[in-house]
């Protein structure tokens, strides 16, 4: 892991699995159990206990092995709690953040599905949705026993991300964007496909690998921008530079990449090399805030990196970004939007404060993220003086792009725990799986916006209809662009 990210350490098990326990603890173990996720029969998953007994949907208590001979409908997980005290953990309150933390510590694991887990955990947040609720499952915990003050302190220090300074200020937005970004290039090389691009893949007709969709991907991002040969092009928040080595390479332009990560920009340059596009491409560690006054592209993206701006900061995000968009210029959008809340104000304030919504990934994950709906990220874009031309959601491509990467981190679980760690393959297993399930259910979804800076006569460069977005590749079109 590397040393720039900076971590709250914890004790260096996972968990007691002690094999056997006495009846009481199992008893409350059950009760809390029940209170959490109804009667056993009912239920969408399976719990395994720290004495091998096994609650399965539509089945009676018994041991693993008398469920497995009883039982033929297998559910698509099982929830395995290690200890009465990391129940005891998990519970004490109940929380998205205390059940997330108990997954990352060890204290229970996920067997099976792990979308479907997520699943499961919207679903908690529904049933304890008042605190008379958490108070009675806080209470049943309360009984499970404890280990003693040290180890139980022990447990409960939490790895996760540290960041300091005022919110959003330019030293803090670099620090958090390098705790996510500097976990390894070679972590992440364990699951992205070959060009490393972390963002949201396209599957015209969804039986796509993943590096067949990433790159039509790049394509759909350059087509839409309608970039040309000699165009100067932008990439805000750069990556590991695979849109600007594509950009380059098959559409003839010279692109600028910028990110805050200096991993990210080391790679990508010899990336750019091994290309051979150093004439045409480059990447530069800086802030978007920092060109000189005046400086302007033929065409700007931004692909996954407005969330990490912050909801108040979004009309200077967009004010920058329209000026350095040449008059009649492009600016692409591409970024992750949330679903408009029915309980907007203070219910929505009060369930968050329950269910501490959102502390997990701003904890382990993306620290100071925030996402706002599709249509105040429109206002704030027009605001600023953009025009918008064009709007696409991708959110089902997000989900089965997050679905390739979560079986393909499973996958190379040996190798990615001896990179980074246990706890770490823990978080973003989790992560990225309940962000699957966020984008499959409509809580999230992922929005292209192609906004327009209007010259004096109010004029745009885009064509009248989309047709050339779809229209077949020119076979030579890239070889003559490389030529250029």
């Amino acid at each position: 892991m590397s040393a720039d990210r900076e971590w709250i350490s914890t004790s260096g098990t996972t968990s007691e699995r002690a094999p056997h326990s006495d009846e009481a603890a199992i008893e409350h173990a059950r009760a809390a159990m029940e209170m959490l996720l109804g009667p056993a029969a009912s239920r969408s998953c399976a719990v395994r206990y720290w004495d091998g007994s096994e609650e399965r949907p539509g089945a009676q208590l018994g041991t693993s092995a008398q469920q497995a001979a009883g039982s033929t409908a297998k559910p698509p997980f099982t929830l395995v709690i290690h200890s009465s005290s990391g129940l005891r953990r998990m519970l004490l309150p109940p929380s998205e953040l205390h059940l997330g933390e108990a997954y990352v510590r060890g204290d229970v694991d996920i067997e099976g599905d792990i979308e479907a887990a997520a699943g499961l955990a919207e679903q908690l947040r529904d049933r304890l949705g008042t605190p008379r609720e958490i108070a009675r499952i806080a209470a049943c915990a309360s009984h499970l026993p404890r280990e003693d003050s040290a180890h139980e302190e022990a447990h409960r220090r939490r790895e996760h991300l540290r960041v300091v300074g005022h919110k959003h200020s330019r030293r803090r937005d670099r620090e958090a964007v390098r705790s996510h970004y500097d976990v390894g290039n070679d972590f992440y090389s364990l699951w992205l496909d070959r060009s490393l691009v972390y963002s949201c893949a396209y599957f015209p007709d969804g039986s796509e690998d993943l590096d067949t969709a990433q790159r039509a991907k790049l394509d759909h991002l350059c087509r839409k921008l309608r970039l040309a040969p000699g165009e100067r092009l932008l990439d805000i928040g750069c990556g590991w530079g695979g849109l600007i080595r594509h950009a380059a390479a098959n559409y003839g332009v010279e692109a600028l990449g910028i990110t805050l990560s200096e991993h990210q920009a080391a790679l990508a340059r010899e990336k750019i090399r091994a290309d051979g596009l150093e004439r045409r491409c480059r990447v530069e560690v800086r802030d978007y805030r920092d060109f000189p006054p005046g400086t302007t592209f033929d065409k700007v993206v931004s692909v996954g990196m407005f969330e990490h701006v912050g909801r108040a900061k979004l009309p200077n995000y967009f004010r920058q970004a329209a000026r350095l968009t040449k008059p009649g210029g492009l600016f692409l959008n591409h970024g992750i939007v949330r679903a408009r809340d029915r309980d907007e104000g203070w219910r929505r304030w009060l369930r968050r404060a329950l269910w501490s919504e959102g502390k997990f990934i701003d904890r382990y994950v993306f620290p100071d993220g925030e996402l706002v709906p599709l249509d105040e990220a429109v206002r704030d874009a027009e605001g600023a003086g953009l025009e918008t031309r064009d709007v696409e959601t991708l959110r089902d491509h997000y989900a089965l792009t997050l679905r390739q990467w979560v079986r393909r981190l499973e996958g190379a679980r040996d190798a990615a725990e001896k990179m980074v760690g246990s706890q770490a393959y823990r978080v973003w297993r989790l992560y990225m799986a309940a962000s699957a399930y966020a984008f499959a259910s409509g809580k999230l979804s992922l929005a292209q916006v192609l906004l327009g800076r209007p010259d004096e006569h109010g004029h745009v460069e885009i064509p009248r209809s989309r047709a050339d977005i779809y229209a077949p590749a020119d076979a030579g079109a890239a070889a003559q662009h490389a030529a250029a």
